[in-house]
């Protein structure tokens, strides 16, 4: 049967990519500076040689003969995803893909040491090859699929959306986010919160995030935590990897971006067994994985309920059972502090919209050559001026160097990150609906019917549902953003 070929033949690919996503850990993780060279020609080897396999020529006919067949709906499925991969792939010549691994490569490992510096001009060269080929691809895709050219890029990580319904969120946000930061500040100045004050170890920090990990459910057999420049969640489902970076003067940092990217873990570990392999086992979209990282962090991890059990763990690890900083209710209001900031990473949950609304403007403009990259800088501040009422000019290194995307050729990502917090509001709001009790539990610990429930509605389907009607059938509607707005007003408006 050609379904059963193409099975087959997609199950090769993985191991390559598992091979890849490993390697790209390493590079990130472990390696050596002087090892990048050798390294970027090697996983651009290794990118052209997945290319080859997932373009190969017996494919056509086997996915034209496999729609003939008398498939399960899960089969149907799953060859749906097959397709689309091999869709997705045949639009790229080889010498692109080859020409991409190795720019990217080359302009991250460069990144490392040029955000530290604050030198934009010599990062500045790499990023320019990038964007070119960035453009090219977008070029050829946009062609393919009769859209533009950021379109046929968001595609890739938000089948489904595009940028007309992106303004249109976007726009809304817009118009009471500003507002409702500057309330949330004005109200925050009657609390008086204690800033928990460093230094925290490193050892100490680790130790802190592992128990948090346990506690969320990570399974240690299949995965660990390291430390990178950027945090991030890669490996594979049965191997994931989880970084995080440490400040020896702020625990909550590294704290947060650990429970943040062991949402992302979780969802892997998670993902439908019985299909691995396969592209309909992984993950609906970037905007679904991001909704489990941001239900973790934003909606779970900043809960009061979440926090009674958070803060004595902090205290006990961190050896500060004595500092008022550490009280249950100090530590809620600290995590729930809105403070404007120039670090999206670290931003509060209210103004973490603005910092991505940004940059997808920009990159939506530079995809679509309505700006270049010697723009980047005077826009980034401009809009930074415009949303957050902060000034980057000259600080490239909190500005626009301050993130990996641009550099690894992630046009079309962040959008993902704010239709992440939209899709986390509304399925926590439903897992609360589905769950007796829901609060109570949460303080006392038992986090396992959440856990069912994201399993149930969201882990366990990978891509076998279009993005809506996953939404659909877990919380009864697809994406409805007055989720999040009731979300944000109840937690940060309310006295």
């Amino acid at each position: 049967m050609s379904y059963a070929q193409l099975h087959k033949h997609f199950l090769k690919i993985a191991h390559l990519n598992h091979l890849s996503a490993i390697c790209n850990w390493d590079q990130a993780a472990m390696m050596p500076s002087g090892g990048n060279e050798a390294r970027s020609a090697a996983l651009a080897e290794l990118s052209v040689l997945i290319h080859q396999q997932t373009t190969a020529g017996q494919l056509a006919g086997w996915i034209e003969s496999a729609e003939k067949e008398a498939l399960r709906v899960e089969e149907q499925a799953s060859l749906a995803a097959m397709k689309r991969r091999w869709q997705q792939a045949n639009q790229l010549p080889e010498t692109l893909v080859l020409a991409q691994s190795l720019a990217t490569s080359t302009c991250e490992h460069a990144w490392r040491e040029q955000r530290k510096k604050n030198d934009w001009e010599s990062f500045k060269p790499n990023l320019v090859k990038v964007v070119e080929l960035a453009r090219e691809e977008a070029s050829i895709r946009a062609a393919a699929s009769g859209v533009s050219r950021y379109d046929a890029m968001l595609e890739l990580y938000e089948p489904g959306i595009n940028c007309a319904q992106l303004d249109e969120l976007f726009g809304d946000i817009k118009t009471w986010l500003p507002d409702y930061i500057q309330r949330a500040e004005q109200l925050q100045t009657a609390k008086n919160i204690i800033t928990p004050t460093g230094p925290f170890s490193i050892e100490q920090q680790k130790a802190l995030g592992e128990a948090a990990m346990k506690l969320l459910g990570f399974d240690f057999e299949h995965g660990r935590l390291d430390v990178s420049n950027h945090p991030f969640c890669g490996g594979v489902p049965s191997d994931v990897r989880i970084t995080t970076r440490y400040d020896e003067a702020d625990f909550m940092k590294a704290l947060l971006g650990v429970i943040h990217e062991t949402g992302h873990a979780r969802y892997e570990q998670n993902l439908p067994k019985a299909w691995t392999g396969l592209p309909v086992a992984e993950a609906r979209s970037t905007g679904i994985h991001e909704s489990q990282s941001l239900l973790f962090e934003m909606q779970l991890a900043r809960s009061p309920e979440f926090t009674q059990l958070l803060a004595p763990l902090a205290a006990k690890i961190l050896q500060r059972e004595d500092d008022p900083a550490f009280t249950t209710d100090n530590l809620y209001q600290f995590n729930t502090r809105v403070k404007r900031g120039y670090i999206r990473v670290n931003a509060d949950e209210l103004s973490y919209p603005a910092h991505v609304i940004l940059r997808y403007e920009i990159e939506r403009a530079l995809i679509d050559g309505e700006i270049e990259v010697d723009d980047i800088p005077a826009l980034w501040n401009e809009k930074m001026q415009a949303y957050l009422g902060l000034s980057t000019e000259g600080n490239y290194s909190d500005g626009c160097m301050q993130d990996i995307h641009w550099a690894l050729g992630l046009f079309g990502y962040f959008p993902s990150y704010t239709l992440g917090a939209l899709y986390a509001a509304q399925e926590f709001s439903a897992a609360k609906r589905a769950i007796p009790t829901f609060d109570e539990k949460i303080a006392a610990g038992d986090l396992e019917e959440l856990f069912a429930w994201l399993n149930t509605h969201i882990w366990s389907k990978g891509s076998f549902l279009a993005t809506q009607d996953l939404m659909t059938a877990a919380t009864g509607e697809p994406l409805n953003a007055r989720y999040f707005k009731r979300h944000v007003e109840q937690r940060y408006l309310s006295l």
